[in-house]
């Protein structure tokens, strides 16, 4: 059985209008998502600025070359800062890979503090919690708090759907200006939920969506199975599902590497491997100044450096309210019943994805964890949460790669997108969903930097 959710809230059973039409509903494999991109692909050009100004863009992961890449193509002169040696080598490095424009739910949820008890005692191998004296966690952990209101939660949701949405654009448009090759597929995706309660849950916040413009699909176990077949071998387990069509994949590496030619080729700079001391906001003109004391001035300074904004905007004077929470992932060779569809088990907060010739799978959640070490515990604790989802979606004893990265979490998981310091921007803060937000993100500091110019 299949339910439609889809434009002002209208809920259509797609088994009545088959059986009555003769016709099926486009799949994932049948082009009519793929019809889709490629109109969207074609979507205006790049707008000029009226005044071209002189840009600094500190952080080369996904949202500051995304931030990068937009502003140098309206014409301003843009320098990108980072202090590794290449672009993409942070937390977009080896990410989940998912470009989930319609599964945008914050994390502050009444489910997520109903289940505060058991993250508490690390009951939940999926999600732990690393409680902090620190003030800056406190608050921050207050703040999370307010914002688990069933209210909030949807208001949260609904204003990440929108950014998303115009974020699916700006993306197209971004690859189609520069030709981009980053793995990027638009596979569709389905989440899997294993109780009723939670499905109950998730079709209630899919019918909010449906009204901002997201088109999803519920599904029971055999609706789930038809959509992709190698979740046959789990049907017991799946309470029901939700199918996002148009939902895409894309290697965030690639898109950094990617953007960083195509910067090259429209005149901007990258200054990779500095270290950045401190943001001055003393004189003229802002400006970064080095480990090694050059001072660096621009009109205006972008700042894109995931937690890394935090030490630079207290700098300035400024708090940002972002924790660090880790995540883990391992790249390996398809299994024999490696899933073509996005996978995402919600209850096991594991998600499968195919990236080019290879399965990205990616979870887990320690909120408070500052540090990049991939833990072998936790290793484990991923792979098997994999394994007992979809068992035979990769080859577990093959794992060519495995890699850990911090999601800089705000409390609403919203990011900040505004003015903290005179010519200072902040773009940080996107949390799980840096790769589905970059772009438009990056189109809204744009409108922030030509509006106050």
């Amino acid at each position: 059985m299949k339910l439609r959710l889809c434009g002002p809230g209208r809920l259509d059973n797609l088994a009545a209008k088959e059986e009555d039409t003769g016709t099926k509903t486009p799949g994932p494999t049948s082009g009519g998502s793929g019809r889709h991109m490629r109109a969207e692909l074609r979507l205006g050009e790049a707008v000029t600025a009226a005044r071209p100004q002189e840009l600094i863009v500190i952080g080369a992961g996904v949202v500051g070359m995304a931030t990068a890449l937009t502003l140098a193509d309206r014409g301003h002169r843009v320098t990108v800062v980072d202090g590794a040696e290449e672009a993409g080598r942070g937390t977009s490095f080896a990410n989940g890979a998912q470009l989930s424009y319609a599964y945008t739910d914050a994390l502050a949820s009444p489910a997520t503090l109903a289940q505060f008890p058991r993250l508490w005692l690390a009951r939940d191998p999926a999600f732990r919690f690393h409680p902090s004296l620190d003030p800056d966690f406190l608050r921050w952990g207050l703040a999370f708090l307010k914002n688990g209101s069933a209210g909030r939660f949807r208001r949260n949701t609904l204003a990440g759907l929108a950014l998303a949405l115009q974020s699916r654009r700006a993306l197209h448009a971004l690859a189609r200006r520069h030709r981009i090759d980053f793995a990027h597929e638009t596979p569709g995706k389905i989440i899997l939920y294993r109780s009723a309660a939670s499905f109950a849950a998730a079709r209630a916040i899919a019918a909010d969506k449906a009204a901002g413009g997201a088109e999803q699909i519920v599904l029971d176990a055999d609706g789930a199975v038809a959509v992709e077949p190698t979740l046959a071998a789990i049907r017991g387990e799946i309470a029901g599902a939700i199918h996002t069509p148009g939902e895409e994949v894309g290697d965030p590496y690639l898109f950094c590497t990617g953007a960083q030619a195509a910067l090259a080729a429209s005149g901007a700079r990258m200054r990779c491997g500095i270290e950045i001391e401190r943001i001055d906001t003393g004189g003229e003109r802002p400006a970064i100044v080095t480990a090694r004391g050059t001072r660096l001035p621009a009109d205006r300074i972008i700042l894109c450096a995931g937690l890394g904004s935090v030490g630079l905007a207290r700098g300035i004077g400024a708090r940002l309210p972002i924790q660090p929470m880790k995540g883990y992932s391992v790249t390996a060779p398809p299994g024999s019943a490696a899933p073509t569809v996005s996978v995402t088990d919600a209850a096991g907060r594991v998600v499968f994805a195919r990236l080019g010739g290879r399965m990205r799978i990616a979870g887990l959640a320690d909120l408070g964890r500052g540090d990049t070490n991939v833990e072998p515990a936790r290793l484990a604790a991923l792979v098997g949460s994999a394994r007992a989802a979809l068992p035979d979606a990769a080859d577990y004893d093959a794992i060519e790669s495995s890699w850990a990265g911090l999601r800089p979490m705000t409390p609403d998981s919203l990011p900040i997108t505004r003015t903290i310091a005179p010519g200072v921007i902040a773009n940080t803060g996107h949390g799980a969903l840096g790769w589905t937000y970059a772009a438009g993100s990056a189109e809204r500091v744009a409108a922030i930097v030509e509006g106050e110019s």
